[in-house]
């Protein structure tokens, strides 16, 4: 059985490719199970510092869930006896993710797809790329990512992609901050090489200790959030990589980060 999943480390970059090229890389279980199963691997692999999500060919990141008839996997039915839903564990499992996400969006992310998109923490798109949420047209409503895209889109934004089910460009998607940078799909390597580069020489703990408080302080009123964060603040201060940080700054050099 082919592998619909591709995880492949690169120096510090661990990148996941959906190797669905003839179904637009369409989610199914199987594909949800191979992304899940690559970010455990990443997390686990000491050398690795940052993800990199993108989709197999120059036609599509992610169509969402897979629409042709005897689809495999599809992601629009619930087992009634275990109803959760691999979409879901999928999503909860990058909101998890210890280390920074970076979407290398090589074409269309439609549905689904926009919802991984939104719940990668920064984006490089080419510019030929389109974003939807599609799913009115066949009777349905974006459900399931329906947080993730309320994290990235503006409420009336957000509402109108929802309730039309047009499209936006990658230029649009740019000023309206869903996505970080828009390149040629020429330079959408070098561009996804340069913001991963500026992210891979920071501070392991600091990211992982803040992608963690950010994940707490979404879901918290402002008095709990405030109350949080200078508890994981003070605990931030304590650790290897912030004593090297200090260091480093005072001595004018290079900070060696440890990660701990």
């Amino acid at each position: 059985m082919a592998e619909l999943v591709r995880a492949e480390r690169k120096g510090a970059v661990m990148t996941i490719t959906i190797e669905r090229h003839e179904r637009r890389n369409a989610l199914n279980e199987r594909v949800a199970e191979g992304i899940v199963a690559a970010l455990g691997a990443a997390e686990q692999d000491v050398a690795c510092r940052a993800v990199v999500l993108t989709g197999a060919g120059d036609r599509a990141f992610c169509a969402g869930g897979d629409l042709q008839p005897a689809a495999d996997g599809t992601p629009f039915t619930i087992d009634v006896a275990d109803p959760r839903h691999y979409v879901v564990r999928l999503l909860k499992r990058m909101d998890s993710c210890r280390l920074p996400l970076i979407a290398r969006v090589n074409g269309a992310a439609l549905a689904g797809g926009l919802g991984l998109l939104c719940a990668c923490d920064v984006a490089v798109a080419q510019e030929n790329a389109v974003f939807g949420v599609t799913e009115v047209k066949v009777g349905l409503f974006p459900m399931m990512i329906l947080p993730y895209l309320l994290r990235s889109i503006p409420y009336k934004r957000m509402m109108e992609l929802c309730l039309t089910g047009e499209p936006i460009s990658a230029a649009e998607a740019c000023a309206e901050g869903i996505v970080n940078y828009v390149v040629s799909p020429a330079e959408l390597d070098a561009r996804t090489d340069w913001l991963v580069s500026r992210i891979v020489d920071k501070s392991p703990t600091g990211i992982r200790l803040g992608k963690q408080a950010l994940s707490k302080i979404r879901e918290m009123s402002t008095d709990g959030a405030l109350e949080y964060a200078q508890f994981m603040l003070a605990n931030m201060a304590r650790t290897q990589d912030v004593a090297e940080g200090f260091a480093a700054f005072n001595a004018k050099r290079p900070p060696n980060w440890t990660g701990r």
